[in-house]
C-alpha cells in the first residue's frame, strides 16, 4: 500500500495522517522554539516527520519514537 506524505507548519495541529505515536515528540521539538514546516514521509511503512529547521521524528522498527537532529 502506498502512503502519501503531507506538510504542515510548526504550531499548527498535525494532519490526521500523522500517527498518534509521533505527536508528543513533534510537540517536544516545537517546544524548543523551532519554526518552519514539517514534512511527513513513510519509509518501509514507518512514519518520519522532518522539520526543515533540521530535526526529525522517526518511529523505529521496534516502535520507539525518536526525535533527533538530522544526520546527513
Amino acid at each position: 500500500m502506498m502512503q502519501l506524505g503531507t506538510r504542515w507548519a510548526t504550531g499548527a495541529t498535525p494532519p490526521a495522517s500523522v500517527p498518534t505515536a509521533l505527536r508528543p515528540a513533534i510537540a517536544e521539538v516545537e517546544a524548543r522554539g523551532l519554526t518552519g514546516h514539517w514534512t511527513l514521509t513513510w519509509l518501509e511503512g514507518r512514519a518520519i516527520a522532518e522539520l526543515d529547521a533540521g530535526w526529525e521524528v522517526v518511529q523505529t522498527a521496534s516502535g520507539d519514537v525518536v526525535a533527533r537532529p538530522f544526520e546527513d
